[in-house]
């Protein structure tokens, strides 16, 4: 899949539903004191298990940890990265609207470490982006997201 998709969360496959509420979970677990933007993301692996992180931030914003990279390394650090497949990630928060577009899209450091995870995979990763009233997911790939990326 190179192109992007806009569908209906009711129209997912269940597998990629799960992963979906999996990400909208996580983001209860982040720790978001000073943006209020509570971020999750959700990996899905080949053999159908998930592992999630949320957004960690610090006072000082450069030191802050976005849920994609937190899911990722975790995920690495456990030897998990080969067989992924898929990530998903979602937002709440008052500041949300402000923030983002009308999906939570990954930010360009994220873009670029879901590129290094496509070089571990040897595969494009499927990026499900939760549009903020929760209703729509937006597919693309994380080649698509970050086309020129370094490594790719």
């Amino acid at each position: 899949m190179s192109e992007t998709i806009i569908q209906p969360l009711t129209e997912l496959t269940p597998a990629y539903r799960a992963l979906v509420e999996s990400a909208s979970a996580a983001t209860k677990t982040a720790y978001a004191p000073y943006s209020r933007f509570h971020v999750g993301a959700t990996l899905l692996f080949a053999d159908g298990s998930s592992h999630s992180g949320a957004n960690f931030e610090n006072v000082s914003y450069g030191l802050s940890l976005c849920a994609e990279t937190v899911a990722m390394a975790s995920a690495s650090a456990a030897g998990r990265l080969k067989g992924l497949v898929a990530i998903a990630i979602a937002a709440e928060g008052e500041l949300a609207a402000a923030i983002t577009g009308e999906f939570i899209a990954p930010c360009g450091r994220c873009r670029q470490v879901l590129a290094e995870a496509v070089s571990i995979c040897g595969h494009d990763i499927e990026v499900l982006m939760l549009s903020r009233d929760g209703l729509r997911v937006r597919s693309t790939t994380a080649r698509a997201l970050l086309p020129l990326a370094f490594g790719l």
